[in-house]
Formats: C-alpha cells, structure tokens, sequence
C-alpha cells in the first residue's frame, strides 16, 4: 500500500464564520472514519505564526526556507492506502468536508516503514 499526502493551503478555505463549525465537524468526521478504516497516518495544520527555519547536519539553525520553496501553510492528511483511486475518493471526502479542493500527491515507497 502508498501513503498519500492530502492537502489544501489556508487560502483555499474560505468559509463564512457562521459556517466553521459544520466545516469542522465534518471534517473531523471523515478523519474519523479514515482512522475506522485503518487508513489514516497522520493529519494536522501547518502553524502559521511560528516561522520556518533550516537545521544543517551539524545542528546550525538558521531562519527561513530554501529560495525554491514557496510558503508551505495550511491543513494536510496523510493516508496509506490500496490505490490511486481509493486516494481520489479519500481526497474528494476532505474535499466536500473542508469545502475546498484538495492536493494529491502520492509518496515514494519506503520498504523500511
């Protein structure tokens, strides 16, 4: 089975205060039901208001990202499942959920997990 990275950034979300919520509810509800279905790894939100930095090999730490990459931000799922296709329809449950679309994106296979 492939891992899939399940994404969308913050401003894709665009949902009335009234309506946050339900969104949230729902979305909770599918994780739910991700993780009763024995295919959920790992899900949460990029914090926003804690900036980026970059560690080298002997620990040096310094701000920001590398100049390629652009702002990586919002909320991401990670599930491991059978196919491409059973990723699509896990993707279009966070879709309707979240009331944004979503990024998919399919991980290398890593025998060592």
């Amino acid at each position: 089975m492939a891992k899939y990275l399940i994404s969308f950034p913050s401003s894709a979300m665009v949902v009335a205060e009234q309506d946050f919520q339900a969104v949230s509810d729902d979305a909770h509800a599918v994780i739910e039901a991700a993780k009763a279905a024995g295919v959920y790894v790992f899900g949460g939100g990029i914090r926003e208001d804690v900036a980026p930095v970059k560690v080298s090999a002997n620990g040096a730490v310094v701000e920001g990202t590398y100049p390629e990459t652009r702002r990586l931000e919002g909320g991401y799922t990670i599930l491991e499942l059978p196919s491409r296709e059973a990723a699509v329809a896990w993707a279009a449950k966070i879709a309707k959920a979240c009331r944004c679309d979503q990024e998919l994106r399919e991980f290398m296979f890593d025998p060592m997990t």
